[in-house]
């Protein structure tokens, strides 16, 4: 039998799991998946994932492949997946790739998004998709600071010191705040982001939004590498992985 390769979409609300790469201490998006997919094959498989998202983060659009010798159409991996994993995690779509396709080492722009909820109260079905902020926030002088976000950065000093990249440069390609009602939708487009990277950027923003910083903080902390600029990392329940884009 051939060995093929299955690229699969995932959506995912990652309340209840410690993040998407398997760990010793707790449930993952990746061991679930996998255990569902060896059920269904019959073969033992190694899932690997385009994104490491972190504990509470959620997914719209995280990218994972395996290898099968099954001759089944790709597309038949969804209805037969999503019957047999949790109502938190679902297969969006399925479809054969080259052998060679690693969803991690190609050239890619991916689009994450963290939302703020901005009342003097907060709700309960929002608790667990987004980050309950109290207090007023200028939403102006956040899309003044952000602008300075976008363009090629190095980024050393808004992550986390977990992180393990040798190099810490990466181009932002938008950053855009909006606000409905009362919620603030932060979208950030890149090249690639580090450890923590879009939760520091957020916290950051934060301190702007309560006047302690400003976008000139911002940019002096990007140009000089100064980290008591950028605030604390925002919680992780804000965020979610929205999109992978595969670039020729």
């Amino acid at each position: 039998m051939a060995v093929r390769r299955i690229k699969l979409v995932v959506a995912y609300d990652g309340t209840n799991y410690c993040g998407w790469q398997v760990q010793p201490n707790g449930i993952s998006i990746q061991a679930v998946l996998q255990k569902h997919i060896e059920a269904l094959t019959g073969e033992k498989i190694m899932l690997t994932g385009a994104s490491r998202t972190d504990s509470g983060v959620h997914a719209l659009g995280q990218v994972a492949v395996f290898d099968t010798e099954k001759p089944w159409p790709a597309e038949r991996f969804v209805p037969a997946l999503n019957q047999r994993l949790p109502k938190d995690i679902v297969i969006q779509s399925a479809a054969e790739v080259p052998r060679d396709f690693h969803p991690r080492y190609q050239n890619t722009l991916k689009t994450y998004e963290y939302r703020i909820l901005n009342r003097r109260v907060p709700l309960p079905n929002e608790r667990l998709t987004s980050y309950f902020v109290p207090q007023n926030l200028d939403v102006e002088a956040m899309r003044e600071a952000a602008a300075e976000i976008i363009g090629t950065h190095d980024f050393h000093n808004f992550c986390s010191v977990k992180t393990k990249a040798e190099n810490t440069v990466r181009t932002i390609t938008r950053l855009t705040l909006t606000k409905e009602d009362d919620m603030i939708y932060l979208r950030v487009t890149g090249d690639g982001f580090l450890y923590n990277m879009v939760r520091i950027i957020v916290g950051g923003l934060l301190k702007v939004g309560f006047h302690k910083k400003t976008a000139a903080d911002i940019r002096r902390s990007l140009e000089t590498g100064e980290r008591y600029v950028v605030g604390p990392t925002a919680p992780p329940q804000g965020l979610t992985l929205v999109n992978i884009e595969y670039l020729e």
